[in-house]
């Protein structure tokens, strides 16, 4: 099984490895010492959420220096996580967009024989769980500003289900192929009034 964080399919419920989207990363042990560091992860979800930008104008977005911001920016490049936009490019100033349109993290990253990629992959994993906690409270602190469809129409849900690890794999897996289906939908409509979302999937056995 696999983390994975789709660009149109919020950030990184478990799923099966035989993805259809060719612009899907799989990060191995190498390029997760690249990608497993706080900052570096929020630039890169600034630059596939948000779009591309300088590190000037990522350094002001997320309250950090913008010599922090270039140097991580570099990092994730030499990873090959993000690249130039030649598009973007005409100033002085240096462009970046995110080079896929998501991630797949392998669980045997968490059993490496390598202490190192071990640790990284629990720093890694750590920091998606902060993320979603963060996304969530933001949301629940915002949500009076936004229009009253909006204000109907979200969720915060959990149940406890009594599976084996099969059943668990396949109750993930059909969570997937509905929002494979959803991302699909959306890529190939152009609906007014639609919004970017972000759906959360944790499923793990209770201790």
């Amino acid at each position: 099984m696999a983390i994975v964080v789709p660009v149109t399919d919020p950030q990184d419920p478990q799923a099966p490895q035989d993805l259809p989207d060719p612009q899907v990363r799989t990060i191995d042990a190498r390029s997760l010492r690249g990608l497993a560091h706080p900052l570096r992860m929020r630039l890169l979800d600034s630059l596939r959420f948000g779009g591309p930008a300088t590190a000037s104008q990522l350094a002001e977005k997320l309250g950090e220096s913008s010599g922090a911001t270039s140097y991580h920016l570099r990092q994730l490049a030499e990873y090959g996580f993000i690249e130039d936009d030649p598009e973007q490019g005409k100033g002085r100033e240096r462009w970046w967009k995110a080079s896929h349109t998501g991630l797949v993290f392998g669980d045997d990253l968490l059993t490496d024989p390598d202490p190192a990629v071990r640790g990284a992959a629990d720093l890694y994993m750590h920091e998606v769980a902060t993320k979603h906690t963060s996304e969530l409270s933001t949301w629940l602190g915002n949500r009076a500003s936004w229009p009253e469809e909006w204000n109907r129409t979200w969720d915060m849900s959990s149940t406890t289900l009594r599976l084996t690890p099969e059943q668990a794999q396949e109750f993930i897996a059909d969570i997937h192929r509905v929002y494979e289906e959803y991302r699909v939908r959306a890529a190939a409509e152009d609906t007014p009034g639609a919004q970017q979302i972000r759906a959360h999937s944790h499923v793990f056995p209770l201790i």
